[in-house]
């Protein structure tokens, strides 16, 4: 199943009211893996005034999120309604209060954490994961041309071209359209492109288009 979720971990930083927010965002497959890297984000800011955190795992369709002291509803939930509204999965993030001396009031604290979970969300890039087929081509050149010209309306992904006695292209295509574009290019060729299917695995298709 086609899933979204992030390219790095990343952290970035905002003062509101002289409170500083410290935005993390990290790759997370499992409920330990959650809990772990918040632990690691309080250690590393034992004063700070809260440790606000929200996560969403495939595994199991977990979410969960903390206020850790603010009033209800106006931290957690505002940071997994980013994660959620972008539809992220895998991730966990901590946003990190030091309060300034200034209360922000409500909707400021809403206002503040889910800023802080957005632009975290930008630093760290999106991954479309998509189930997927490895394949492939080998052509003679005549054929080159034509199969690159496509090869766009199926979205793939280009691993490789080797330019050697034939062509030698490695690709990933989405599993859906997989067996669409084989039946295209034979036709295409008149059986002459040889197709070799790799085991279906999970790639990265943001930015592929289609």
């Amino acid at each position: 199943m086609d899933y979204y979720t992030i390219a790095q971990a990343a952290d970035t930083t905002f003062t509101e009211k002289r409170s500083e927010f410290i935005g993390y965002l990290a790759p997370v497959t499992t409920n330990d893996e959650a809990v772990a890297f918040i632990n690691e984000i309080k250690a590393g800011h034992r004063k700070a005034r809260h440790h606000v955190y929200a996560y969403i795992l495939r595994d199991g369709n977990t979410s969960r999120y903390s206020d850790d002291g603010e009033p209800q509803g106006t931290a957690g939930v505002p940071v997994i309604e980013v994660l959620q509204k972008r539809g992220l999965t895998d991730v966990c993030c901590v946003v990190v209060r030091y309060f300034g001396g200034i209360l922000l009031g409500g909707g400021g604290l809403v206002r503040a954490y889910s800023h802080s979970a957005s632009i975290t969300c930008d630093a760290a890039g999106i991954r479309h994961m998509c189930d997927s087929i490895p394949l492939t081509l080998r052509m003679d050149y005549t054929l080159y041309g034509k199969v690159t010209n496509i090869l766009p309306k199926y979205g793939v992904l280009e691993d490789s071209c080797d330019f050697g006695t034939d062509v030698l292209l490695a690709l990933h295509v989405r599993a859906q359209v997989a067996e669409d574009l084989c039946k295209e290019l034979t036709d295409l060729s008149a059986g002459r492109i040889v197709i070799e299917r790799g085991a279906p695995d999970l790639a990265d298709f943001a930015g592929a288009g289609v």
